[in-house]
């Protein structure tokens, strides 16, 4: 935990989306296989899908050509398929965490203003949302096509504290891996890990972070 901090130490929380409130990598199977089978190849294993995604999809994408031996230019091709598909299976295949409405809920009951911010496209992550259920907690929702650069750059977090109108010191991030840390700490905002999410295969807890919860459920801390 947090500790020594409480919810009344902060103004605002930004809570990124894939591996953090909802688990999507049944999303991400699905639409990758069936985006590589229009161009006649092979479905990866889940366990790269885990170790890989959270930069991106266009990462991903180019990651798993290059796993396949493929040219990455190939990417061109496969987006377009690929938004497709995951369009068609959004949400079909994930679960909420648990824990996560309440900690959303007590977050909201806090009087703390909510963004979702993720380096999921905008159109997958809104639709997701809403179809979770979570949409109605957040004020603001960007996703990885909203700014120049994508977490772990800094940029989406100041530009999200810039929308909420709060400052990064009294922003908290809640995420699930190394990218939300690295950008928290470049945009001089307190991060907190869960410890359920996607790490790249790396364990979450050797990330700089100022402490881990293994449920949103956990919030709020202290008295």
């Amino acid at each position: 935990m947090l500790e020594g901090m409480h919810l009344h130490d902060f103004d605002a929380a930004i809570v990124d989306l894939d591996g953090t409130m909802v688990d999507t990598v049944g999303d991400f199977e699905l639409a990758l296989s069936q985006a590589l089978a229009d161009l006649s190849l092979p479905p990866v294993g889940r366990d790269f899908i885990l170790r890989t995604i959270g930069k991106g999809s266009r990462h991903l994408l180019q990651s798993t050509l290059v796993h396949l031996g493929q040219d990455p230019a190939r990417v061109d091709a496969l987006w377009p398929l690929y938004q497709r598909h995951y369009l068609a299976v959004n949400g079909q295949a994930s679960a909420v965490y648990p824990g996560v409405v309440e900690g959303l809920q007590a977050l909201r009951d806090a009087g703390l203003k909510l963004a979702c911010l993720t380096n999921k496209p905008g159109d997958f992550a809104r639709p997701l949302l809403a179809a979770k259920g979570l949409a109605g907690f957040f004020e603001q929702v960007f996703g990885g096509d909203a700014f120049a650069r994508n977490k772990p750059d800094p940029l989406p977090l100041l530009e999200t504290c810039r929308a909420l109108g709060t400052a990064p010191a009294r922003t908290l991030m809640i995420g699930d891996s190394a990218n939300d840390a690295l950008a928290a700490r470049g945009a001089g905002c307190p991060v907190l890990l869960v410890r359920y999410g996607y790490n790249h295969g790396q364990p979450v807890e050797a990330v700089d972070a100022d402490g881990w919860i293994d449920s949103l459920a956990q919030l709020p801390w202290g008295d």
